[in-house]
């Protein structure tokens, strides 16, 4: 069984036996609360602040990750793939990691601060998504249009929206309501802060599940 907790923004925990962080925030450069977490593993999109605070969830001993080298780390799969920030191919604000990782047989792909939309390439190299963390804020990231375009390539099982406005967040992005209008076809499951789930678990049918803080 794993657990899927969201510590705002674009920093998700995946436990089972070890513990995965994604994009940590130090909370108080962004207006929310500081991630509650320790990671075994941290994965690092890009060096932004509001997503590279790793002294924010490392204890002695954490793998920190922060290129695209194919590994394994106690039977966690992991591989990135290489993107950009923004659509003018890292022009404006830079490289992005795309994160793919294998837990519990469960496939996670974290988009990052992805800025583009997925060439064919990027979705080959990507495979089988399970469970999408996407960004659909805009400004720095996705918009909701280019959102719902990557899912509709990418055709994960879970569709999980990050980055984008919630109470207390000093960054200049949109909220999440735009996103959820452009849905016409897909169940949205409220998730609350953190959700257990396993392999069997999966849906059938692609669901949205929000998280809140």
């Amino acid at each position: 069984m794993l657990q899927i907790r969201w510590h705002g923004h674009s920093c998700f925990e995946v436990t089972n036996n070890i513990t995965l962080v994604t994009d940590p925030h130090d909370g108080k450069s962004i207006g929310i609360p500081a991630p509650n977490v320790i990671g075994d593993i941290i994965l690092v999109s890009h060096d932004h602040y509001d997503h590279n605070s790793v002294k924010t969830v490392e204890k002695e001993g954490s793998k920190i990750i922060t290129e695209s080298r194919k590994r394994k780390i106690n039977d966690i799969e992991i591989k990135g793939v290489e993107s950009y920030h923004d659509e003018d191919m890292g022009a404006k604000r830079g490289s992005n990691m795309i994160y793919k990782f294998i837990m519990s047989d469960i496939n996670f792909c974290h988009l990052g601060d992805l800025g583009h939309v997925l060439s064919s390439e990027h979705v080959e190299k990507i495979g089988e998504v399970d469970v999408l963390f996407i960004p659909i804020g805009g400004t720095f990231t996705l918009d909701e249009t280019g959102a719902w375009d990557i899912i509709d390539l990418i055709k994960p099982r879970i569709v999980i929206p990050m980055h984008y406005k919630i109470g207390g967040l000093s960054l200049p992005i949109a909220g999440i309501d735009n996103f959820l209008e452009k849905n016409k076809k897909f169940k949205v499951l409220p998730v609350g802060n953190e959700i257990e789930i396993n392999k069997d678990d999966l849906p059938d049918e692609t669901e949205i599940w929000t998280f809140t803080l």
